[in-house]
């Protein structure tokens, strides 16, 4: 099952052993099973609320994994429910293919369910990626990764997050590392990415101008970092 580039990132990603990871809406179970094949967790769980998408996968993993049974399960619910205080030890939550404010419904709901347990999440949502990131900051969750994606003319920003507080590194409501291009190619992805998002929030504010100023000003920040560091890099 070869990965696209989005889940390959969001994979490579998983660098902590933890005792249970959570793949949900997990779709046809593609990255969960990665993780399971490199043993990335005592126990990979696959969640998903379709029910045939749940059988087919179980029946899929019967057939490739018969030997690791013991390794995964299938849970047919709502992501907002799921049972991690019947599983001890350490977790990570996976929910990436929804929207921003549908992820912001589920992580509300597992943390509010969880208020004493360390949850890391991982997120990549395919739209509203600030309302996302003002939830995280609402809830005073603290960042541990983010990277930008470019996959099949799509961006998508994926973020690694824990539910515990850390002043030195919080969580910004438009990316820092993400603007962190490590070559040429990440370069332009990150300008285009920024010229995108400059231009939905433009219009958005068009055609209603309370909406979007405050998140046009947070990414015209960017852009203001961005050029102050190329000045000093030439000046350099």
């Amino acid at each position: 099952m070869k990965l696209s580039k989005r889940l390959k990132h969001i994979e490579q990603m998983v660098t902590l052993r933890y005792t249970h990871i959570w793949d949900c809406c997990c779709d046809h179970g593609f990255l969960g099973a990665a993780l399971l094949k490199r043993n990335a967790a005592d126990k990979v769980h696959f969640v998903d609320i379709v029910p045939n998408l749940m059988v087919t996968l179980e029946t899929h993993l019967n057939r490739l994994y018969p030997d690791v049974s013991s390794q995964w399960q299938t849970h047919c619910i709502d992501v907002a429910t799921l049972p991690l205080v019947d599983y001890q030890g350490t977790h990570l939550v996976i929910i990436a293919g929804v929207g921003g404010d549908l992820m912001n419904e589920f992580v509300s709901a597992i943390h509010r369910s969880h208020p004493d347990m360390e949850i890391d999440f991982l997120l990549c949502p395919v739209h509203h990626q600030f309302v996302l990131r003002e939830k995280l900051i609402e809830m005073a969750f603290s960042l541990k990764d983010e990277v930008l994606v470019e996959d099949n003319q799509r961006f998508y920003e994926i973020i690694l997050v824990s539910n515990r507080t850390n002043e030195q590194a919080p969580v910004s409501p438009v990316g820092e590392k993400i603007w962190h291009a490590y070559c040429d190619d990440q370069a332009h992805i990150t300008q285009r990415y920024l010229t995108k998002s400059l231009a939905h929030y433009s219009r958005i504010q068009r055609g209603n101008a309370a909406i979007g100023g405050h998140i046009i000003e947070a990414y015209q920040a960017v852009t203001l970092n961005r050029n102050q560091m190329g000045l000093e890099n030439s000046l350099g």
